[in-house]
Formats: C-alpha cells, structure tokens, sequence
C-alpha cells in the first residue's frame, strides 16, 4: 500500500493489468453482483435531474423498475444504489445489437443530452473505494467476470492505473493522478533494482 494525500492505494492497482474486453464479457459487470451501483450522496440527486433525459435510452423493463422504486435504494447494507430489474441487471442498462449490456446515462451523456457521464463507481470499475475515517481505500476487485479484461490487458501491456486514468482524475484530480503516476515509475524502478 502506499499513501497519496488522503488516499491509500493497494498495489495491485499498479501491478494488475486490465483492459475491458466487451466483447468478451458482454458487461457482466453492470448484470453480476448482490445490489446496484454504489452511489455518492451528491450523486442521488443527479439521477433524480436526469432520469427524464436518461429514461429515453432505458429498455420498458428497466423504466418500470424506476417507476416502482425509485431512481435510487438502499441495498441490504443500507448503501444508495441503482435498482435492479429481477435482481439482475442495473435498471439503467440497455443491449445493444451484439446483446452487449451498455449504460443508457453514459448513452445520453455519450450524445451530449446530459453532464454526467455515469456514477462514479461504475467509471472506476474494476476499482472500488472504500470510506475510512481518515482516508479512501483504493483497492482492486478481482472477480472471475473480469477474466476477459485481465487478459486482455496483459496482451497489451496495460497496468490497471492507466486504464482507469480518466475516472481517477474525476474523482481525485489531474494533480492526484500525477502524484500516482510518479509513485508508479518509482515502483518500477525499486523492482528492477
């Protein structure tokens, strides 16, 4: 682990490699899983703006779980999240002509409809944060759904912290994501020593 101003940050996020691989996966990870979306609390009253624009994009299944429970819930664990259609997919996914599960907010944000692109945690999949007291835990999830993704990103040679490079620096910065980069080529050199 090492420290970034008010984060900590497992090194696995430096030496996994991972590049989605949609067509691999077929996007598992929005259809996979015991509850929705982790949202942020500012993040709520974005769904709640935008769910008309984004309710265009949505399949009939995915608007009638929204019109039943809410643009958001409380999971089991009393996290906001998205609802799910069936406790399956997100309810705002959508399938596209290859029956790849994509995201209908990043759709609407994708044709310039709405500013937000799609809840942050989902933008940073495969990394999760965790709130501690003082700090966020930055840790990697390993899950068998994302096979596809580690090996493509071995293939190309693509350490995790690259791929993730746009959502980090939304969630912490451009400087914060500098300061990861100069940790990382440390770390190289402290290996090849």
């Amino acid at each position: 682990m090492l420290q970034i101003e008010n984060t900590i940050i497992s090194l696995d996020i430096f030496e996994k490699k991972f590049v989605c691989n949609l067509g691999a996966c077929k996007g598992a990870c929005c259809v996979e899983g015991d509850s929705g979306a982790p949202l942020e609390a500012e993040e709520t009253a974005v769904l709640e703006q935008i769910y008309t624009v984004v309710k265009n994009y949505m399949t009939p299944e995915g608007i009638e779980t929204i019109e039943k429970s809410g643009k958001w819930v409380c999971d089991f664990e009393g996290d906001k999240v998205t609802p799910l259609n069936n406790n399956k997919e997100c309810a705002y996914t959508y399938r596209d002509e290859k029956g790849i599960v994509l995201c209908a907010i990043e759709k609407a944000f994708m044709e310039g409809k709405i500013s937000f692109q799609k809840p942050i945690s989902c933008h940073l999949y495969p990394i999760r944060i965790k709130k501690l007291t003082l700090y966020d835990a930055v840790n990697y999830e390993s899950n068998k759904l994302c096979m596809p993704a580690r090996i493509h990103g071995e293939t190309l040679g693509v350490p995790l912290y690259k791929f993730v490079k746009t959502p980090l620096i939304r969630k912490y910065g451009k400087e914060w994501y500098e300061q990861l980069e100069i940790a990382a080529n440390e770390l190289k050199d402290y290996k090849r020593e």
